[in-house]
């Protein structure tokens, strides 16, 4: 067949965008209704009932443990939570002043070189690993937030939970009641999404049957990127930049007027509202009014109420999502490397569903180049 020919039979979606790549029993992401289940659960029930460890066991195992497998889930998640000597010492002699992202995916990346059990590419096996990165994530993002700092790093505290060491490690005193559930409640709300680009990419490497590292590595490195996992971050330097309250409306007119984007609105999947954006705002309402300051709760509603009706796209999770991070004292450009340390979990989830019936991703590209033609030596060229 001529690629003439080719080009007229092909069907192209640019972005993969609405191809279906496998069947997964993890999550559905309904664009339509607004609606997001982990393994049949609703993200509002688990948002309001539910704890990171759980949900993480929810993804991992398909079901809600007991507490009983709770208990005994959440042992090695204490345990394994301490990092290394040699991934601490790597982090102490890396560069301090590139994104803490590429000190996230190299320091991954440098753990598996001390796992005895990276090549072990079994599900068990790779059950293992997941447990030990889900634990250690929340470590190596606190240590590379104090070394930053000039601080020394902190370790974990035993038998204590993910969001709860978390916030020890990042800010080094004993953290409140409502910092450890707004820690929590991030947690559990970027812990899973689907086919995103960032999880298909887990799927992608750890198909072809290389380590669980790897996978992950790539994962990390597929967030970073800007179109993914930045949004949340550009959410607040656009409020920073704004300034007050009395300023939204003249920016979003001008902004409006120059047919700019509005970062942390609309969707890919959703056409209604996120599901998981409504807990994120009573949540930065609730942390702006403990701490006396709901200036950037109050410009984000002020932002929502002129954008949303104009553009007409709903804010997604990234958008209050930048105030709530603010709020809890979190650095922006720290932002990408929470949601990196919450969706661990559905990385790992989707990695051992693609090693549990795998086959290598191989799709065709459409070829849109020369037909055959005959080699000039470069003489003659």
């Amino acid at each position: 067949m001529s690629a003439e020919a080719g080009k007229d039979q092909a069907v192209v979606a640019k972005g993969l965008k609405g191809i279906m790549a496998a069947d997964s029993s993890i999550c559905l992401v309904d664009g339509q209704q607004g609606k997001l289940l982990y393994r049949g659960y609703n993200i509002d029930d688990l948002a309001e009932k539910s704890s990171y460890e759980e949900v993480a066991y929810l993804l991992m195992k398909g079901e809600l443990p007991d507490a009983v497998q709770l208990d005994k889930f959440d042992d090695p998640l204490s345990k394994d939570a301490k990092l290394l000597p040699e991934v601490m010492a790597f982090l102490k002699n890396s560069p301090l002043d590139v994104p803490p992202m590429s000190l996230l995916r190299s320091a991954t990346s440098v753990a598996g070189l001390y796992d005895p059990t990276a090549e072990d590419n079994s599900v068990d096996g790779a059950y293992s690993k997941a447990i030990r990165l889900i634990a250690k994530l929340p470590t190596m993002v606190a240590a590379i937030h104090r070394l930053r700092e000039g601080k020394e790093p902190i370790d974990p505290v035993a038998d204590k939970s993910v969001a709860w060491n978390f916030v020890h490690m990042l800010k080094g005193d004993e953290p409140t009641g409502d910092e450890v559930k707004a820690a929590d409640l991030i947690l559990i709300l970027h812990a899973e999404h689907g086919f995103n680009a960032s999880t298909f990419s887990s799927r992608v490497t750890i198909a072809t049957l290389t380590d669980f590292y790897s996978a992950i590595t790539a994962a990390i490195g597929t967030l970073k990127g800007k179109l993914h996992g930045g949004a949340n971050t550009a959410v607040l330097e656009t409020l920073m930049d704004i300034g007050s309250v009395e300023a939204v409306e003249p920016y979003v007119e001008k902004g409006l007027a120059a047919k700019e984007k509005f970062m942390g609105f609309g969707h890919a999947v959703y056409q209604v509202e996120d599901p998981r954006a409504k807990h994120l705002k009573a949540l930065s309402k609730r942390l702006g009014e403990e701490q006396g300051n709901t200036k950037w709760y109050d410009m984000s509603v002020k932002m929502e109420e002129l954008v949303t009706p104009a553009i007409k796209k709903n804010c997604n999770v990234d958008f209050y999502s930048a105030s709530v991070q603010h709020y809890l004292g979190i650095p922006k450009d720290l932002f990408t490397c929470i949601f990196a340390m919450s969706r661990i979990a559905g990385w790992s989830a989707h990695v051992l569903e693609q090693l549990s019936d795998n086959k290598i991703i191989r799709p065709k590209a459409h070829y849109v180049g020369a037909e055959e033609r005959k080699y000039v030596s470069i003489g003659e060229r």
